[in-house]
Order: C-alpha cells, then sequence, then structure tokens
C-alpha cells in the first residue's frame, strides 16, 4: 500500500478489494444461476466497515444485502446504496415506518410485530420477511405457531410478504448432519405451507457453512458473511472444502513503531514489572493497545510482525501502548511498518491466531470488535 494513504494515522486497517471480489466470485461458483446472493454486512461488515463494504458488493453485482439493525439499513441508504436490504435483528416499533420509508426490508419473527404494523398509516405495504424457528431457539416463529402465522399474513394488508427463512443452529461441522438436516425438514413444512397460500417468496436458510456443505438447502437465496471476508466458518468446514477453493482473508491490521530503546539484562518492563528482560535487549514501543481493542490477553504471549519476522510481546497490553522484543530485528528503526493482523513477507498472524490465545473464542469475535474508530482503508 502507498504510504501516502496512511498519512497520519498510527494505526489503519487495510482491506483488499481484489480479495473482496475473489471471495464473491467462489460462492456465486457454489450456488445455481436462479439463486441469489446475500452479502451479510451486519455488524459494520464483520469490523470491516460497513459502507464501504456493501460499496464493494455492489460494485460485484450483489442481489440482496443484510444487516443487523435498522440503524445500519438507514446508514446503506444514506450513503447510496441502492441493493435491496433486509434486517436481520429487532426492529424498533418507532424504526419501523423509517425503515420502510427507505426501502428497507424487516424481519417479522414474533406477533407483536403485526400488532405495531398494524398501528401505522401506509401509503404502500411493509415489505417483510418471516423468519422461523426450526430448531435453534432465537428469533422465529415456531411450527406450533404456522397456522395462525399464515392466517395472519394472508389477511394482513400491511405487509407484503417478500421472504421466508430460517437459520441453522450446526452446520459447520459436516460430521453431524442430522441436527441441520432436521432443520431443513421443518422449514421445508413452512415452505409447503407457503407453496399452498399461493404466496410467491424468497426462501432463504444458508449462511457461510451451508453454502457449503448443503447445497440441496440453497433454495431461492443464500446468505455469505464470514466466507465474504475470507475465513473459513469452522475448521471442519475448511478442512471439508480448501481442496475445492480457496478463500483470500480481506483484513489486515497495521501500525508503527513509535520508539526504540536498549534494556540491559535484569531490568524489569511495563505495568507491575510482569516480565524481566535475561539478557540485553532493544525494544519497540507500539502505539496501539486495548482500547484499539487490541487485547490485554495478549501480554507476554502475543506476537506481531515487524521485517518479517514474529516478535513477542513484552509485560502488559496498555490502552494506548504495547511493547514487543525487537532484540533480532536489524535496523530497526521509528516508522516502521508492524503487521497485527495479516502477512507480512512469509509470515502471518490471523484473526483465529489471536482468538486462540485470547481464549479460544473465534476470529468472528476478534475481527468485528476492533475499534470501529480505526480507519479502514480501502486498496
Amino acid at each position: 500500500m502507498e504510504k501516502s494513504l496512511r498519512s497520519g494515522l498510527r494505526t489503519w486497517i487495510e482491506i483488499d478489494k481484489k480479495a473482496i471480489a475473489h471471495n464473491y466470485r467462489v460462492f456465486r461458483s457454489l450456488i445455481p444461476k436462479r439463486t441469489k446472493l446475500c452479502g451479510v454486512v451486519k455488524s459494520n461488515a464483520y469490523g470491516h466497515y460497513l459502507i464501504d463494504f456493501a460499496r464493494e458488493l455492489e460494485k460485484n453485482k450483489v442481489d440482496y444485502l443484510a444487516a443487523d439493525s435498522a440503524v445500519e439499513g438507514l446508514s446503506l441508504r444514506r450513503a447510496g446504496i441502492k441493493t435491496p436490504l433486509l434486517i436481520f435483528g429487532y426492529t424498533l416499533p418507532e424504526m419501523i415506518l423509517p425503515a420502510h420509508e427507505a426501502g428497507v426490508e424487516i424481519t417479522i419473527s414474533n406477533f407483536d410485530y403485526f400488532v405495531e404494523i398494524n398501528k401505522l398509516k401506509l401509503s404502500k405495504p411493509i415489505r417483510v420477511h418471516i423468519k422461523v424457528d426450526t430448531g435453534f431457539h432465537r428469533h422465529g416463529f415456531q411450527a406450533h405457531e404456522m397456522k395462525k402465522v399464515m392466517s395472519e399474513i394472508v389477511k394482513n394488508k400491511k405487509i407484503e410478504v417478500v421472504g421466508l427463512y430460517t437459520h441453522f443452529a450446526a452446520a459447520k461441522n459436516p460430521a453431524f448432519t442430522q441436527t441441520t438436516q432436521n432443520q431443513i425438514d421443518i422449514f421445508n413444512q413452512w415452505r409447503e405451507a407457503f407453496n399452498q397460500a399461493g404466496l410467491k417468496v424468497i426462501s432463504h436458510a444458508c449462511a457461510t457453512a451451508g453454502t457449503i456443505i448443503y447445497p440441496e438447502s440453497h433454495f431461492d437465496m443464500v446468505r455469505v458473511g464470514i466466507g465474504l471476508y475470507g475465513y473459513w466458518p469452522s475448521k471442519e468446514t475448511k478442512a471439508f472444502a480448501v481442496d475445492k477453493f480457496q478463500l483470500k482473508p480481506v483484513l489486515s491490521w497495521r501500525t508503527v513503531v513509535g520508539e526504540v530503546k536498549r534494556i540491559k539484562a535484569g531490568e524489569r518492563i511495563g505495568y507491575d514489572f510482569t516480565e524481566k528482560f535475561e539478557q540485553d535487549s532493544a525494544i519497540a514501543i507500539l502505539p496501539i493497545g486495548y482500547w484499539h481493542v487490541f487485547p490485554r490477553a495478549l501480554s507476554s504471549i502475543g506476537h506481531v510482525l515487524i521485517k518479517g519476522k514474529r516478535v513477542k510481546i513484552m509485560g502488559r497490553v496498555c490502552m494506548d501502548i504495547v511493547m514487543v522484543d525487537v532484540t533480532d530485528i536489524k535496523n530497526i528503526k521509528v516508522g516502521d511498518e508492524v503487521t497485527i493482523i495479516g502477512r507480512d513477507g512469509k509470515k502471518e498472524i490471523t484473526p483465529n491466531d489471536i482468538a486462540e490465545l485470547v481464549d479460544g473464542s473465534s476470529e468472528y469475535e476478534t475481527i468485528t470488535r476492533i475499534n470501529p474508530l480505526i480507519k479502514r482503508i480501502y486498496i
């Protein structure tokens, strides 16, 4: 990346537009031509910046976009995004009308929505997707409510039912298919009920893992999130498909060396002097910390990359400062680039590397939690 693009920035996120296009083509190739592809940009596009990521998907001719909230949806519309847009999450009653007026489709997942929509004065019906609970037990109508749901949507003149969908709970491991198959079977009962009622809707059930592992449930649309950002939904999904295609991580997180100093053997470092130098050493001071959501749990165990080498975090991660051991880095100087997530030469640090060191969580959490105020640079 040209240095001028990050002028004035102590830390920044690089977003690779070619990697986005590559991942998009991969998932297009996995689904039938008649099946729509919905790009999931919820939660600030998994930390990649909502508006610019949506713009890239729109350039690549994505069929649909999906966000979590009306706030995200309205932000996209204000930014000029024209692609059909679905809100997955709970829409506050006072946000239903603004979303509708902006051409944003909302999810109906319980009967309270019908009550709130019936209170509104509308010039045209609100476009909605019906979310059904096929066993995950988050948002969604349950099977025993099917008749009541069908009765409500057939008679309700204030809604236009555009879609019917569900979400799989355990589609990421191809070794355990029965639970997902059970969910598919229940969803097909809902699809049949809609067909019998003469309702032609977009049926969708697959997220990234389902799109890869369960082609029989691609239906009318798939919803791809983590895969578009270049990550596998799970180790099991990767093992299942890595010999068929590759995904390219889109995000790199970088900072710069802010100071270099020499430390004598026997001296200690950081808050509470948690580490002691066994030999004369050199350290670099980096202007990032846990405010940027560089995890404090990486204190004394994490690494970053400088000049193609892994260097260790020394002492406690501070709010805005991290110290690293650069004893083995030749010609280290202030201003040198540092990679927190991403590749430098032959070395790479992935979000999963960080997740496993921190608490064994997931790369989903690692990337979505990166401070949204850090500049995202699309290159």
